[in-house]
Order: structure tokens, then C-alpha cells, then sequence
């Protein structure tokens, strides 16, 4: 069993409709016992595209399904929401990301592959990531550091 913490964003169309299909795909995938997501929020566009704002958040997912079986989950998702992947880092209907995983025991599971990187190489950077992250999962701790402390250092900068 494992619980993973997807990123998940839309900024093209009717974007809350583009998230609340992704959680009503991952809730009725089977292997999946419980999906709970933080609040919406809307952040700025990460990366040298000109585009609208995102809705981004983060779903807490509890499953058994392997990780690399999951990344397929997510991507089939995506497509069925109409994603094309054009332009790196650019509009999309959905976006869903694994950011981090946990064992049944409450250790992070390390991801080192071609396809699947986890923890995700950014996620300790965003605050659009760290801040619904907070909310689903308020003791968090990476590298030691607590996630509120890494919100604050990051809001500091922003600042």
C-alpha cells in the first residue's frame, strides 16, 4: 500500500471542472481506497510561457497500486481530460504530477527512473506545490526541515 501526494493543476477551459474529473477518475480506479484533496488555489504560470493562471492543489491518494502503474494511471487520465503535450511547461488542460510517496509505515519511497522521478526534482521549490501540500499533509518533512518552515523561507524570498 502506498500514499501518494499528486500535484494537480489546470490553467485552459473550465479548469475546476478539469480537476474535479481527475479526482472523480482516481476515486473510482480500482486499487484506490481513499483520495481527499487540499483546496484550490490559483497561482501564477512556472516556466517561460506566456499563459493564464493555474488552479493547482494537491490529492492525497492511498492505494496499492505500484508507482510506475500509477504514473500510467495518472497520464491515461490526462488524456482523457484532452491534454496534449506541445509545449514544455505550457497551457494544459490537466497537469497531474507525482510529487512525493509513502510506504504503509510512513517512509518515502525514492522513484529513480526514465520515466518517474520521485520525490519530484521541483516540488521543495514551489510554493504552488507546498502550499496545498501543507494542507493535506500539515507534518510534513523533507530533508529534515518542516514544510512550514520551507514556506516560510520561500515566501521571504518572494517577498
Amino acid at each position: 500500500m502506498y500514499t501518494y501526494y499528486i500535484g494537480i493543476g489546470s490553467n485552459l477551459g473550465d479548469r475546476e471542472n478539469y480537476l474535479s474529473f481527475a479526482i472523480s477518475e482516481l476515486t473510482n480506479t480500482e486499487g484506490v481506497h481513499s483520495v481527499v484533496h487540499s483546496s484550490w488555489i490559483e497561482t501564477p504560470p512556472w516556466g517561460p510561457v506566456e499563459q493564464g493562471p493555474f488552479l493547482n492543489g494537491i490529492v492525497k491518494v492511498v492505494s496499492s497500486i505500484e508507482p510506475a502503474d500509477m504514473l500510467d494511471t495518472i497520464l491515461h487520465i490526462e488524456r482523457l481530460a484532452g491534454r496534449q503535450r506541445e509545449i514544455h511547461w505550457g497551457p494544459r488542460t490537466l497537469d497531474l504530477d507525482i510529487v512525493w510517496i509513502e510506504d504503509t509505515q510512513g517512509y518515502m519511497v525514492r522513484v529513480n527512473e526514465l520515466r518517474l522521478v520521485v520525490p519530484h526534482p521541483y516540488f521543495w521549490e514551489r510554493l504552488f506545490v507546498l502550499e496545498p501540500l501543507q494542507e493535506v499533509y500539515p507534518d510534513f518533512l523533507y530533508q529534515g526541515v518542516p514544510i512550514r518552515v520551507r514556506l516560510e523561507e520561500l515566501r521571504s524570498v518572494e517577498s
